[in-house]
């Protein structure tokens, strides 16, 4: 009896459990893991990137207007002169000499020439005031002197021109080199016509850029560059559009513009190819956002706003950018929050867990 009433009592308390109601199922809520970022304000430019090739703004070259022996000029150590060195203007660079450029020049025999022309012109021009010489005999005497003075300064002109004397300063490009670029040992015999130095002022230099399609019109005179090559990290140099070609290059359909490159350190040399960034507009203290902050919904550009744990989906419109910022010119203000990660998947009012800012 008492084994019977123990069954029955394991058999009711196994049936409780199974008759008793199932507990309500607890809703699990995903939320979206972002990254947000403030709204704040900066600059913002319209960027015209080219590349360019940097030149000399102007440039002398001295050549030998006579043939003989070279003389390269010294420096005011007593150092002769190399490539690379500043000049100053009226400063020789070298010095053409020799008995071939003695004889061109005749300066000694001219002057003696215009000495005697100049003594007979005033002898006889005391008998023509006193009437002992006719004044056709007086003229010829005067054309004689007037014959002998311009001799005499052409003797003085090509003696002078011996001495190759730069009319600009600078930095020496190139110096005392043969056809084949060998550097030639003073007293080497050279013709007339040898282009002894080029020299040109590195201070400023000019970059040349080709503009093409669209951003022939957004570049004009006056705006501001920056010029930045390989070898200097870092590091920008400014400058400013000078001109514009009046036409286009017939080959390449492109427009030539001339960039003035301030290069006060002479760091950067001719011939060198650089990257050159025209600011064609730019604009202070604008609502910026992180390009990547933007997504496109519907055909309208978007952002997700930060509201509490949910996000408020915000069309917004674009002004100025780059491939990091971007203008904001309707529809954000500054201080506001934004997602700029993890907005792939966001709807208008999502719940969102902040990942990190």
């Amino acid at each position: 009896m008492k084994r019977s009433i123990v069954f029955v009592a394991l058999v009711v308390l196994a049936l409780v459990p199974a008759c008793s109601p199932n507990p309500p199922e607890q809703a699990v809520e995903f939320r979206v893991p972002v990254t947000v970022r403030d709204v704040t304000t900066g600059a913002v430019e319209d960027r015209i990137v080219a590349t360019g090739t940097l030149r000399a703004v102007e440039t002398v070259a001295l050549r030998a207007d006579t043939g003989g022996a070279l003389l390269v000029g010294r420096s005011a150590s007593g150092r002769r002169l190399v490539e690379g060195d500043k000049v100053e203007s009226g400063q020789t660079i070298a010095e053409i000499t020799g008995e071939e450029v003695r004889i061109a020049a005749g300066t000694e025999a001219s002057f003696q020439r215009y000495e005697t022309s100049r003594r007979d012109y005033e002898s006889k021009k005391r008998l023509f005031e006193d009437g002992l010489l006719s004044e056709q005999e007086f003229r010829i005497v005067e054309a004689d002197l007037a014959n002998a003075k311009l001799e005499l300064e052409r003797s003085q002109l090509t003696e002078t021109r011996s001495r190759l004397i730069t009319p600009l300063s600078g930095v020496i490009l190139t110096l005392s080199r043969d056809e084949q670029g060998q550097p030639l040992a003073d007293g080497q015999l050279v013709t007339a016509g040898f282009e002894v130095a080029t020299i040109a002022p590195l201070n400023t230099l000019i970059a040349d850029v080709d503009l093409i399609g669209p951003d022939v019109a957004r570049v004009r005179a006056g705006l501001s560059t920056r010029v930045r090559h390989h070898a200097w990290e870092g590091e920008t140099f400014k400058g400013t559009v000078l001109r514009l070609a009046p036409t286009l290059d017939p080959t390449t359909r492109t427009l030539r513009a001339e960039v003035a490159v301030r290069n006060p350190r002479r760091q950067l040399r001719p011939g060198m190819f650089v990257e050159v960034t025209l600011i064609a507009e730019r604009r202070e203290d604008v609502p910026v956002v992180p390009r990547e902050a933007v997504t496109e919904r519907g055909g309208r550009k978007v952002v997700f706003v930060l509201k509490g744990q949910r996000v408020s989906r915000r069309e917004i419109s674009l002004g100025l950018g780059d491939d990091d910022i971007v203008e904001v010119k309707t529809g954000l203000e500054a201080g506001e929050r934004i997602v700029v990660r993890g907005l792939e998947t966001l709807t208008d009012n999502a719940r969102v867990r902040v990942s990190g800012a």
